[in-house]
């Protein structure tokens, strides 16, 4: 009987000490991969930070594109890739013509009825209500109407009548609500939006694009005067392939005694929309 108590008792410590060290390791594990997280998550935030500076560079050779162009370097560690847009080349929800809007869901894939419908719902919703009927079986079987008012996020648009999560995701990087122009700057606008302004064909988009890579800071005026108001995204990476990525939206406000460089318009940390 000692015996077999003996043996019991050696079998539960064995069992208990199994379990303690399968905690251990577990929380070892969770450590590790909240250190590599944290360090990918700063490394990032570095890349904005740097992104910033680079887009007001003095020195003008030095300074960065906001096209959209990645920059890529080493920071604590990590491998970061960076890229700013000029909130003037993205297609304006609450300024663009209808044309533009047509344009923009044209070139994301929708048929030529469906991005007309579309883009008179998105000018329906951002203004005063004069009477228009647009969408309203959509907005009663959801139970809400437009708001005829401008748009006061991006993420509104999925509101719109007739906007689907897929054509979302696909225009989500073109939009805007900052820039206040009627077509997209084609200077710094991404391909989509730069699809959408009146008159662009394919071929044309193509060269815009080309003639765009070729170009280097200090050289063409409209390159090296960058917009107040840019969207930055910044990945970075660290040895182990820990993954973080940022995305912000940015007004810049100068260098004045005792205030903020710049302002946070929007932010969301991840690829998820």
């Amino acid at each position: 009987m000692a015996l077999l108590v003996v043996l019991w008792a050696c079998t539960l410590l064995a069992i208990m000490l199994g379990g303690y060290a399968m905690l251990a390791r577990t929380e070892g594990l969770q450590a590790r991969f909240q250190f590599a997280q944290t360090q990918a998550h700063y490394a990032a935030e570095a890349g904005l930070a740097r992104a910033i500076y680079g887009l007001q560079d003095p020195q003008l050779p030095q300074r960065w594109l906001a096209d959209g162009r990645p920059y890529t370097f080493e920071f604590g560690g990590a491998r970061v890739r960076v890229s700013a847009t000029d909130e003037g080349g993205k297609v304006d929800l609450n300024a663009a013509s209808p044309v533009v809007l047509e344009g923009l869901f044209r070139a994301a894939g929708q048929r030529p009825d469906a991005a007309r419908r579309l883009a008179a719902a998105v000018v329906d919703w951002r203004e005063f209500d004069v009477g228009r009927k647009v969408g309203l079986e959509t907005y009663a079987a959801n139970g809400y109407k437009p708001r005829h008012a401008p748009f006061l996020s991006l993420e509104e648009l999925q509101q719109v009548a007739g906007m689907t999560p897929a054509l979302y995701r696909a225009v989500a990087g073109a939009i805007t609500i900052w820039s206040g122009r009627e077509s997209p700057d084609p200077n710094t606008a991404p391909p989509l939006a730069l699809a959408a302004i009146p008159g662009m064909t394919p071929e044309r988009v193509a060269q815009v694009l080309a003639a765009r890579r070729n170009v280097r800071p200090g050289v063409a005026g409209l390159f090296a005067g960058n917009g107040v108001t840019h969207s930055i995204r910044s990945e970075a990476t660290t040895a182990d392939g820990t993954r973080a990525v940022l995305l912000a939206t940015v007004r810049l406000q100068g260098v004045r005694p005792g205030g903020q460089p710049y302002a946070v318009l929007h932010w969301r940390e991840g690829d998820r929309e």
